[in-house]
């Protein structure tokens, strides 16, 4: 590498949480060899994607490290230039280049060439996030095409098992119930799965582009319906990004109550999942019992904040509503209840012998496979990955709380049931605090900015919701628009790890392993 200073500053000890993310301008060669060597410190590549600026086109990669978020930034003097793909270094790159390609026409060096987003519902040469000229083009080429009879290519080549005794198992993409689309392809020789490949992203939302057609004020509230389970988790991320790059100041009291709508995501989304995984083992039970759970909790939190599910609770700024001492009267009482309960539950899940047998060992990840797999968050901290944005690049209010990391070395749903146990209780500790901390003090602010920030200004929001650390890289147009807005969920990372979590279990076992990582269908849908 031809400058490793700056490099080896930046994934350094950490001295504090960042106000702005380390950019660096590379050339392909130190692109390359940042992978290498951020891949030997234990980096974790957080995300990818591409953007257009006038004549030039680049590619970003955001990175943890101990310092904060490390964003590369790759140049490229035509879109058609093919980038260094990280793959080799990040597993979780394959995934994240296939869709930059399909949504901004930058192509990496990577041998699969399959399309991710595009399903065939696109023109071939179509990318929504191109400059515009290049897709009115390509929208012209393929109504031609259809005028002609010809069709976009709608195969998609997945992986083919052979051996004696080897068939496939074809589940989706439309599945019973109200999930959202997502393709499984299992090869197994009786009911033992030797092998399982995914394909996401049927419902393309064009989350990306729309983000282009807003103004900085109002991105905020798109970016909390990416994935409508995470959503003060992404509504968070966007105002961080935002008040980074503006230097906007947050009162405590604001801060507070974001943490405390997060907390309350969290415990919500736990108690769901853990009456989800009691019900996928044949214990309807645990499903009555957490579901009367999460209502209680959705109850009190529509009285204390104004609504079940908090989509608009937190603005640039600041959050939106009050949280008085009446409000907090119940919110107060309800928690302590789903505590004791939990306590109970925690009892009956460990004891009861068809759970112990169903979850024990069951989708085992190991620490060396999720490390190189960069399995993150939630199923990451089941199997040893000790990342926890709140605990090791904390900002306020979770600087002053010490929040707990939960970590299993075991790797197996039954590992994945234990961290949400104990992050449920502790999400109730954390809110029971923020609420003292939330009423009283100076009064909230929001949707306003000391000043618009310059064309080109880039802001990076990074949150750890409930399923992994959300992201966003948002970069600033003239005039107070959002030129370009990337917002990343960690199942990008999580959904491959899946694949590898399922081999040699049963057939089975499937919607229980996979209801333990309970990763988003909608976050892929950019």
């Amino acid at each position: 590498m031809t400058n490793p200073g700056w490099l080896e500053a930046a994934i350094g000890a950490h001295a504090g949480p960042l106000t702005q993310p380390a950019v660096h301008v590379v050339s392909g060669d130190e692109w390359s060899s940042a992978a290498e060597t951020l891949a030997a410190q234990g980096a974790l590549l957080i995300t990818l994607w591409g953007t257009h600026r006038e004549a030039q086109a680049l590619v970003s990669a955001a990175y943890w490290v101990k310092a904060g978020v490390l964003v590369l930034e790759l140049p490229l003097e035509r879109a058609s230039l093919a980038y260094p793909s990280l793959s080799h270094r990040f597993p979780c790159a394959v995934r994240l280049e296939r869709a930059v390609r399909d949504l901004s026409g930058l192509d990496s060096t990577q041998a699969d060439r399959r399309p991710w987003l595009r399903h065939a519902s696109w023109p071939s040469g179509f990318h929504p996030l191109a400059p515009l000229p290049a897709r009115v083009q390509a929208d012209r080429g393929a109504a031609a095409a259809r005028e002609e009879g010809g069709e976009p290519d709608a195969d998609y080549a997945f992986v083919r098992v052979e051996g004696e005794g080897v068939h496939e198992i074809a589940v989706g993409p439309v599945h019973a119930g109200i999930i959202e689309p997502g393709h499984f392809r299992f090869s197994v020789v009786g009911e033992k799965v030797l092998r399982l490949e995914e394909r996401l992203g049927y419902v393309h939302k064009g989350i990306e582009r729309r983000f282009a057609d807003l103004p900085l004020l109002e991105g905020h509230r798109l970016a909390a319906r990416v994935s409508g389970d995470s959503a003060v988790a992404f509504a968070w991320a966007y105002c961080q990004a935002l008040e980074r790059m503006t230097h906007t100041p947050v009162p405590a009291r604001a801060l507070a109550l974001r943490g405390l709508a997060l907390e309350l995501e969290r415990l919500a989304n736990h108690l769901g999942d853990l009456g989800a995984l009691g019900n996928d083992a044949g214990f309807a039970f645990g499903l009555a019992q957490f579901g009367r759970l999460k209502e209680l909790l959705l109850r009190a939190t529509e009285v204390a904040l104004g609504r079940r599910y908090l989509f608009d609770f937190i603005v640039p700024g600041g959050a939106r509503r009050e949280l008085d001492a009446t409000a907090g009267t119940g919110l107060e009482p309800a928690l302590l209840m789903i505590a004791a309960e939990l306590r109970t539950l925690r009892d009956i899940y460990e004891e009861h012998p068809g759970l112990r047998d169903r979850f024990l060992g069951a989708g085992r990840v190991s620490p060396a496979l999720a490390r190189r797999l960069g399995l993150t968050g939630l199923a990451g901290r089941a199997s040893g990955q000790a990342r926890d944005v709140r605990c090791d690049l904390p900002e306020p209010p979770y600087d002053a709380l010490a929040p707990a990391k939960i970590v299993s070395l075991e790797g197996d749903v039954a590992a994945r049931v234990t961290v949400r146990f104990d992050e449920a209780a502790e999400s109730i500790r954390l809110a029971r605090a923020l609420m003292s901390a939330s009423v009283g003090g100076e009064p909230l602010r929001g949707a306003s900015l000391p000043a618009m920030p310059p064309a080109g200004a880039l802001g990076i929001g990074l949150i750890e919701g409930w399923r992994g650390p959300v992201l966003v890289a948002l970069e600033a147009e003239a005039g107070g628009r959002v030129r370009r807005c990337h917002v990343h969920d960690p199942s990008w990372q999580n959904w491959p790890v899946l694949e590898h979590a399922i081999i040699d279990n049963i057939v089975p076992d499937f919607p229980l392993i996979n209801k333990s990582f309970n990763l988003s269908y909608s976050g892929h849908d950019l």
